[in-house]
C-alpha cells in the first residue's frame, strides 16, 4: 500500500465501529463504483461499441482481475 493510501487513524476508527453488515454494504457499493468507473472508461476507448459490447469487456477485465 502507497503511504497516501494508508487509512488514516480516524478511517480505522470509524471502520472498527462499523458492523460487518455495514462494511459488506460497503464493499459491494465500491465494487460497483469500480465496475461503473471501468465501464465508462472503456465507452471512452470505444464509442462504437454497443452497451452489450462494453458490458462484456468490463465482465472479461473483471473476471480476469488480479490483485
Amino acid at each position: 500500500m502507497l503511504p497516501d493510501e494508508e487509512p488514516t487513524p480516524e478511517q480505522i476508527k470509524i471502520f472498527r465501529a462499523m458492523s460487518g453488515e455495514e462494511r459488506l454494504r460497503l464493499a459491494e457499493r465500491l465494487y460497483w463504483s469500480a465496475r461503473n468507473m471501468k465501464k465508462a472508461g472503456v465507452r471512452a476507448q470505444h464509442p462504437e461499441w454497443s452497451e452489450e459490447q462494453i458490458e462484456a469487456e468490463v465482465r472479461q477485465i473483471f473476471l480476469n482481475a488480479r490483485t
